[in-house]
């Protein structure tokens, strides 16, 4: 099984190859990004730790996209874009709305959590379930509606 390191740089040898400039410089960008938490942190990334600086970049794309929609600026808005879909690219398919609901129904029922305000029992084991697989916002959203908060 290769690792998602070596998908990004098989990724980047083909687009050096194609000459596709733009998707080159966002796998750089990313290796980049991985290189530098390996230096902060003086260790060789995992490849879970390489899926969690994807999936902060991915993030950051996101803010990013939510503030150039709120700022009017398309051309920002298309460029985020097309970073995200690259990174996305890398990362394991993430769980819908649904699909995050069906997995809070059943933690709820392990912790017996009634309320809203048993949020925190609910959250700790909803993000070790669901870690690398889904959005912090969007789990937050599906533990609150299944609390009927």
């Amino acid at each position: 099984m290769s690792t998602t390191r070596d998908q990004l740089n098989a990724a980047l040898k083909e687009a050096m190859v194609s000459k596709d400039s733009h998707r080159r410089d966002i796998i750089r960008g990313l290796q980049s990004a991985i290189k530098q938490v390996e230096i902060d942190t003086r260790t060789t990334l995992e490849d879970a730790d390489v899926l969690t600086v994807l999936q902060k970049e991915a993030k950051k794309r996101r803010e990013a996209i939510e503030e150039a929609r709120k700022a009017g600026r398309t051309d920002i808005l298309e460029a985020e874009q097309a970073e995200l879909v690259v990174i996305e690219g890398f990362l394991p398919r993430q769980l819908s709305l649904d699909e995050l609901k069906a997995i809070a129904a059943e933690i709820i029922a392990e912790v017996g959590a009634t309320s809203a305000k048993d949020m925190n029992k609910v959250m700790g084991p909803m993000m070790a379930r669901v870690k690398g697989l889904a959005d912090g916002k969007l789990v937050n959203q599906a533990v609150r509606e299944s609390l009927g908060a």
